[in-house]
This record gives C-alpha cells, structure tokens and sequence, in this order.
C-alpha cells in the first residue's frame, strides 16, 4: 500500500504503534522506555503519592482495553480499580507477564484501529454524550494518552 492509498485509520494506527513500540518523532517509545526497568524498579514508588511504573503500566493497558471494546460497540467507563489495578504480586515473572499482557492488548487495539473504516470515524463513541466525542477524537486520545503516561514513567526511572 503505498503512502497515498493509507486510510486515516491505518495512519492513527501508525502513531499508536509508534508510540508504544518505537520511530516516534518526539523520542522514545513507552516500550523503549520500559526497557531495562526491573519488577523492582517498576514497582517502587519514588515520589511518594504518585503512581509507581508497574501502575502506570497497568492503567495504560486497561485504557487500551477500555477503548478495545468501545470500538466494537460497548459502552465502557472504568471504576477506580479498573482505571488503576492494584499491584499485588511485584515478583520479577509478575512484571514480565504483564509486560507481555500488556504488549498483547495492544497490539490488538493497534490491528483493530488499522482496519477500522474511515467512515466510522465520525460515529460517536458508545456512552459519550459530547458532539466531540467520536471515535476519531478517541482514537487520538488514546495516542495522546500513552504518549503522556510514557514521559511519566521516564521520569519515574530516572528518579
């Protein structure tokens, strides 16, 4: 397919991969910024009050969800220990598997938003009220979302 015949889904896609796996304008991806981060790390919390990397992680991941299956038709909105899971095994195989679980999440989102037609960009999102809220805004959010977070969580590391 060449760069003209890409729909604006496939293109929103793109920036999602982007900003979870790498080749992102501003810099680094979340997942080349998770890398190298120890259940250990990812699980301290350095600024007392704020969320540790292993629950940034985690909220990225079910937002990535959330927004899933909004796209095939749900109205989703989080509770709070959806929004946030707890963290309750912060073993070394603990992080790894919810690093793959999170991967795998959003990889599917990633693969449903390439093939989402154009035409349903400006349907609106199941449950949101707003004028604005269609998927087309939603989908850039969430791109806007991981992006925020991952600067977060670079912080965290470096603290």
């Amino acid at each position: 397919m060449s760069k003209t015949d890409r729909t604006e889904a496939s293109r929103i896609a793109d920036q999602l991969r982007r900003a979870f796996d790498g080749e992102a304008w501003h810099g680094d991806s979340l997942f080349e910024i998770l890398e190298g981060v120890t259940a250990a790390r990812a699980a301290a919390r350095p600024i007392a009050g704020a969320h540790t990397i292993w629950e940034l992680v985690l909220h990225v991941a079910a937002w990535d969800g959330a927004v899933l299956r909004r796209l095939g038709g749900a109205a989703v909105e989080l509770s709070d220990g959806e929004n946030f899971p707890p963290v309750r095994d912060t073993s070394e195989a603990a992080w790894r598997s919810a690093l793959a679980q999170v991967r795998r999440g959003h990889e599917e989102l990633v693969a449903a938003v390439a093939s989402l037609p154009d035409s349903r960009l400006e349907d609106m999102v199941p449950g949101k009220e707003g004028a604005h809220y269609n998927f087309y805004y939603m989908l850039h959010g969430v791109v806007q979302h991981e992006l925020y977070h991952a600067g977060q969580i670079a912080l965290l590391k470096k603290g």
